[in-house]
């Protein structure tokens, strides 16, 4: 159990905190209900458990013989969660949902194979998790379904009381800060528990 807190820090900080997916959820929900952004809330699931699938099936094995190479990529990906954390402390927000970003199932599927946060979470979460074969992943495909669903799920339902709150600057500020120091944590966590 102890081996999952930091997988479970690290997938949660990343999934609740506001980036791409979260902004389009938000959206989506904001204009359609909860209801409405059920589609969308599908392909970030499926195309992260995908994007999770083809990086632990390819790398697994690699990472499991080679200790050094885990560390490396656990401490990258750590750093760059740490960056995040850092930037939204220091107030540089993730910016503003352009119109141009994907919607509906097939859109968001595709684009978590084009999401750097999805990439660094997903690398950092394999180097840091030793496996001999893919069967060692399931406790980790199981934690990339249900925790970044129950976080969707949780920006869907608040989309609407969200969207007012998020768009006055000193709330947006409060929410950045504490998300930028749940990513910190989660990056100290997952190095400690290394």
């Amino acid at each position: 159990m102890n081996d999952l807190l930091a997988p479970v820090g690290l997938l949660l900080a990343a999934a609740i905190t506001p980036g791409p997916n979260n902004l389009v959820i938000l959206r989506a929900a904001g204009r359609h209900g909860a209801r409405g952004a059920a589609a969308a809330i599908a392909g970030i699931v499926l195309g992260g458990l995908a994007l999770f699938v083809a990086i632990a099936a390819g790398a697994g094995a690699m990472l499991a013989g080679h200790a050094t190479l885990r560390l490396m990529l656990a401490a990258a990906g750590a750093a760059y969660m740490a960056w995040l954390g850092l930037r939204l402390l220091g107030g540089g927000a993730s910016g503003s949902v352009e119109a141009a970003l994907p919607a509906g199932l097939p859109g968001l599927f595709g684009f978590q194979f084009l999401n750097p946060k999805g990439w660094a979470m997903v690398l950092t979460v394999v180097a840091a998790w030793p496996a001999a074969r893919l069967s060692d992943y399931l406790p980790l495909a199981v934690l990339f379904t249900v925790i970044p669903l129950a976080c969707l799920l949780l920006w869907s339902l608040a989309g609407r009381l969200l969207a007012a709150h998020l768009a006055r600057p000193r709330f947006r500020r409060g929410a950045d800060a504490a998300m930028g120091l749940l990513l910190l944590a989660s990056a100290a966590l997952l190095l400690v528990d290394f």
